[in-house]
């Protein structure tokens, strides 16, 4: 342990006031079957030097594939400036902020973090963050459910076209909890979630609504009608979207005629690299009325007695972290620095930017899609406009494509039969693709060739 900055004597001393001989004694209650394993497999400790080559060749293992996967993670360009800000010491070891008087510059970061995430969902209040969208989904389950005093039944409607990864934590992290989650079957044709299928649930005692615009399929819900109807049968709207689509479609806020209540997802388009799945962030956002049950931390801006703006954490006492009877959540990862980089992010390309981001996708994907289903054994499953993911129905059995599009340097996108959503993945033979503004003409036009190689080549084989 040459990390720990005891003496021999300052250990002798506290294994003598417990009682215990030495340090191993301590976890004694550990199998020794588990404890005496043989480590001859390991090889011996390498230099900087030699560790270095070796995970750079390992890296190397996996190529450079261009990515059309999406599915909830994004591929877009990050400004060479915002890590480069983001890793300073100032920001890249900044502890958690309790003492406001030391931590002034990590406050305000967080601050204008707040303000432009509420500014982007068109909400009153964002928190400072949580851990990513699944678990934003989750919590903001719990906090409908808080908020909504108008309702017992700790029931919550959940448009079937959610992201299937999202749906399955929302239900570990709930189900322990007495409430009940109630998939609504969406439309097979449109892969929308109908409002029709909120008809049997009118009257009955429903604490919230969750959809998901644009959906996991890309396609956009009927927000508006299933917001009003939400409202009208006493029900609070969670919105789960993705930040890069709110620059130039219809934001939670404006959902309906009231809006929405709480608008979550993931922040992980926003300055974070997809690094083979995390860490990304999630972010939740709601209306003021029912701030108090907002999980997190939210920074609150204020003056001190000369006058001078500062910053702190307002609304939760530190019991709110550390006493888990007291908490809203007990997630307490917030994802700080993945939040540092988003604002930063956010900052450099502004308001602007981000929407040009979001038109080009947008392009890229269409071009994606004509050119796709061009090739024989291409068709769109849906009817209807989408973001900048779609799904497409192919004639070949879609992991099989996958496998050989990947022996061409291509990650040709996500296989919904690998969906833990069982309904979802009854689209066994259909593919989601995404596009955004970091392909060119040129990787748009070598995928569609790439596929039409691999679906006549698999055609000749069968």
């Amino acid at each position: 342990m040459p990390f720990i900055p005891h003496t021999e004597q300052d250990t002798t001393a506290m294994l003598s006031a417990i009682g215990a001989d030495s340090i191993n004694d301590l976890f004694d209650e550990i199998p020794a079957k588990l404890r005496d394993v043989d480590l001859s497999a390991i090889p011996a400790g390498l230099t900087e030097q030699e560790i270095s080559r070796l995970m750079h060749e390992r890296a190397a293992q996996d190529g450079q594939l261009q990515c059309f996967i999406g599915a909830g993670a994004y591929e877009h360009h990050i400004p060479a400036a915002v890590w480069e800000i983001t890793t300073r010491g100032e920001f890249y070891s900044a502890y958690t902020p309790y003492q406001a008087e030391a931590s002034q510059g990590t406050l305000q970061l967080l601050y204008e973090y707040q303000t432009m995430m509420a500014s982007l969902n068109d909400m009153d209040v964002s928190n400072a963050s949580l851990y990513d969208g699944a678990t934003a989904c989750a919590e903001a389950v719990l906090m409908a459910v808080r908020a909504n005093r108008k309702s017992k039944s700790k029931k919550v409607l959940v448009a079937g076209t959610l992201n299937p990864h999202y749906r399955v934590v929302m239900d570990t992290i709930t189900r322990h909890q007495g409430i009940e989650l109630v998939d609504l079957q969406w439309d097979d044709a449109s892969g929308i979630t109908p409002v029709d299928a909120l008809a049997e649930y009118a009257g009955a005692d429903i604490a919230a609504v969750m959809i998901q615009n644009p959906n996991f399929f890309g396609r956009f819900e009927e927000i508006d009608a299933m917001t009003d109807w939400a409202h009208d049968n006493k029900a609070l709207v969670i919105a789960v979207c993705n930040p890069t689509s709110l620059a130039i479609i219809t934001p939670p806020g404006q959902w309906g005629s009231a809006g929405a209540d709480i608008a979550c997802g993931d922040g992980q388009p926003l300055g974070a690299p997809m690094s083979s799945g995390g860490p990304y962030f999630g972010f939740i956002t709601c209306k003021q009325p029912i701030v108090r049950q907002m999980p997190g931390r939210i920074i609150g801006r204020t003056v001190d007695m000369d006058g001078k703006p500062g910053y702190a954490l307002t609304l939760q006492a530190r019991e709110q972290h550390i006493r888990r009877s007291k908490a809203t959540s007990n997630i307490c990862t917030n994802q700080g620095l993945l939040v540092t980089a988003a604002t930063i992010h956010m900052s450099i390309i502004g308001p602007d930017g981000l929407a040009a981001v979001a038109e080009h996708s947008h392009a890229n994907t269409q071009k994606l899609v004509a050119l796709l289903t061009e090739i024989d054994g291409v068709k769109a499953r849906f009817e209807g406009p989408t973001f900048h993911e779609t799904v497409l129905e192919l004639n070949q059995p879609v992991g099989a494509v996958l496998a050989r599009l990947a022996d061409a340097g291509i990650a040709g996108g996500f296989a919904l039969a690998r969906s833990p959503n069982a309904e979802q993945a009854k689209l066994d033979d259909c593919l989601l693709v995404c596009a955004t503004e970091t392909k060119t003409t040129a990787d748009l036009e070598a995928y569609a060739a790439a596929m039409k190689s691999v679906l006549s080549q698999q055609q000749r084989a069968a």
